[in-house]
């Protein structure tokens, strides 16, 4: 007979125990593959939903945006270019929507936030990876940090009783509200989203870069204005256009401090308006359905189209970064 029709008791236990084991991890294995499909599942759907969203709100503000140009017959270049802002709270229309006051008032306070803003953003960058690195990590990046963490309202607070003040006693103004005092509020604002991107960027630059400056006989300086921040150029440039894209969009704050005048600015010292203190303002009041309300949204529109364009160039500068790289 064959040997293997003369089973002991332990290998029949053996033999039960191995089929038992078989199934455990044929078991354990249909788990893990159905784990893996569920939690890849819910990070799709998730992934979607947040392009679906986007997309959502882009189609929503277009359609409502557009009753400016399409229900009261308004023109493009009328909104954009007129400075005659005047419109019908009415559904019958038949004012004036030209934004344009907002839209200087809006790049100007804006444009001299990053010109006030981006020195100090890159110098705390400079001395947070390549000046003092332990001392910048350990103490300095959180004190930059806490900036970024602070409300908005407190922001304009300060900036409403203390700066405000300030800027009409130094320069002998009959008021301290100003593009300059929005812009002081909004450089300290940007301050640390420019200084952590820009920071990353040049803590992300290869050793082998600096090493090769120093061998070359570069100094500390030479090493960091000619090799480190070329290097790291278009992670600075990211940061500088991140703060710009939250300078754009910021309200509270700069509604406190800018003066709220429906004027064209002709200096830093002047009153004016910007496109979100006006959406602020004015939406909450305007009637449904009416030519404000229209034009307001309009703005929003153009908020939202100011936002895809830098994230479109960031887009952009981190590909062109990363194929230089290589």
């Amino acid at each position: 007979m064959s040997p293997f029709l003369f089973w002991t008791g332990q290998d029949i236990r053996v033999a039960k125990s191995g089929g038992k084991g078989i199934h455990m991890i044929e078991k354990k294995k249909q788990g893990m593959f159905y784990k893996e499909y569920v939690w890849r599942g819910v990070t799709i759907f998730f992934g979607l939903f947040v392009i679906a969203l986007t997309m959502i709100i882009g189609a929503f503000l277009i359609y409502k945006g557009s009753d400016t140009f399409l229900k009261f017959g308004h023109t493009i270049w009328g909104f954009l270019g007129s400075a005659q802002w005047n419109p019908a709270d009415s559904a019958e229309g038949g004012g004036q929507t030209g934004a344009l006051i907002f839209i200087v008032g809006s790049v100007v306070t804006c444009g001299l936030a990053l010109l006030i803003a981006t020195p100090f953003a890159l110098g705390s960058a400079i001395f947070m990876t390549e000046i003092a690195p332990g001392i910048g990590e350990k103490f300095y990046r959180p004190i930059v940090e806490i900036f970024a963490g602070i409300p908005s309202v407190v922001y304009g607070w300060v900036g409403l009783t203390v700066l405000v003040p300030a800027i009409k006693t130094v320069f002998h103004r009959q008021v301290g509200h100003s593009v300059l005092a929005a812009g002081l509020v909004l450089a300290v604002m940007i301050f640390p989203t420019i200084t952590s991107v820009s920071a990353d960027a040049m803590a992300a630059v290869p050793d082998e870069c600096r090493n090769a400056a120093y061998g070359l006989g570069s100094t500390r300086w030479q090493a960091i204005w000619r090799v480190m921040v070329p290097a790291a150029s278009s992670g600075i440039i990211t940061g500088v256009i991140l703060g710009l894209a939250r300078a754009f969009g910021e309200a509270l704050a700069v509604a406190m401090v800018i003066g709220q005048t429906t004027a064209l600015p002709t200096s830093i010292f002047s009153t004016t308006k910007t496109l979100t203190t006006e959406i602020a303002a004015q939406m909450g009041n305007a009637m449904e359905g009416g030519e404000l309300k229209a034009a307001l949204w309009t703005m929003a529109l153009l908020l939202f189209l100011i936002s895809l364009i830098c994230i479109t160039l960031i887009h952009r500068l981190s590909g062109s970064g990363r194929k230089g790289e290589k």
